[in-house]
């Protein structure tokens, strides 16, 4: 279900500069590995319990239920799971250990797990395994609290993985979300041939009005318009950079062969625009909408006429 295609899509990756540093400040040296090596037997036997465990513990929680909805997704995440658990003692902690971490966290973020909810059942898996050392080595409790340390390290190496991937993923949707409202919140729509309308409201910032522009000159492309009126009824305030750059837009669609009517210019925008000291001589605007459609549509030679046969109706000819 998860490929490398995947993995690449993530905004998550590490070099191999970026995981030796993340073992140094977990403070994972080479008797540490030694240690974590001898315990190969006693977790690859308790493998699936230790997996069944961790997922019961989540399941419990009432947590991620899209992921306990779907068997085939649970099968994946529990085969992830014990090749971590068997990954985990091998004492190799490279990129393709690091690719298999990050490879499960994509895993646990599709289906929904929250990062609180999987530091819990992690904590419960790291209980069971210390329970489990100490009681393989009961001559040696110093020796078995020592190995339990050495897998902490590698428990933290590997929370540290786990939760940038969740945290980076959750904030990649969270990016995904805000591009969408910004256009949906910014709709270029042709009204006829050659004619479109570009309605604004809301505030706008630096990185709206670039997104506005890029819409704009897209479909001006796409609809081989001539005539754009963009209004801006539902602007309350316009700073100096956004002034700057509606003025840029304007400029950018008539090097495409298109002109821009400006409507709606509030007297407090107008006056802003004034006192910023804003070329405005090259700019076409009028009063309201309803005057810049009339307007650009002279301009692109229709006339409205009323019909005899529907009184109060205008009709554009």
């Amino acid at each position: 279900m998860l490929d490398q295609q995947s993995l690449r899509s993530s905004q998550f990756s590490l070099d191999d500069a970026d995981i030796e540093r993340r073992k140094i400040i977990v403070d994972l040296a080479a008797e540490d590995i030694s240690r974590i090596t001898t315990l190969k037997g006693v977790i690859a036997q308790e493998g699936d319990r230790y997996t069944e465990d961790f997922f019961r513990y989540l399941r419990d929680l009432g947590e991620a239920p899209a992921l306990f909805g779907r068997r085939d997704a649970l099968a994946e995440a529990k085969r992830r799971k014990r090749e971590h658990l068997t990954a985990l003692t091998n004492g190799v902690y490279d990129q393709t250990y690091v690719d298999q971490r990050a490879a499960l966290a994509l895993l646990y973020s599709r289906y929904g797990l929250e990062t609180r909810a999987f530091l819990g059942a992690f904590h419960h898996l790291l209980r069971a395994l210390g329970g489990d050392i100490m009681k393989r080595f009961p001559d040696d409790p110093n020796g078995a609290f020592q190995r339990f340390m050495s897998v902490k390290k590698v428990a933290f190496f590997d929370i540290g993985i786990i939760t940038d991937v969740l945290t980076s993923e959750r904030e990649r949707t969270i990016s995904q979300q805000q591009e969408a409202i910004r256009e949906l919140s910014t709709p270029v729509l042709q009204v006829r041939d050659g004619l479109l309308i570009l309605p604004i409201i809301g505030m706008i910032d630096s990185l709206r009005a670039k997104q506005l522009t890029d819409s704009l000159l897209r479909a001006i492309r796409a609809n081989r318009a001539r005539m754009v009126v963009m209004d801006i009824t539902g602007v309350a305030a316009v700073d100096s950079k956004v002034a700057n750059h509606l003025i840029q837009t304007v400029a950018a669609a008539r090097l495409m062969g298109s002109t821009v009517i400006i409507t709606g210019l509030s007297a407090d925008v107008a006056q802003a625009l004034v006192a910023l000291g804003v070329d405005l001589g090259k700019i076409t605007t009028t009063a309201d909408l309803q005057g810049g459609l009339e307007e650009a549509e002279r301009l692109l030679g229709y006339r409205v006429v009323r019909s005899a046969e529907a009184p109060g109706q205008r009709l554009s000819a």
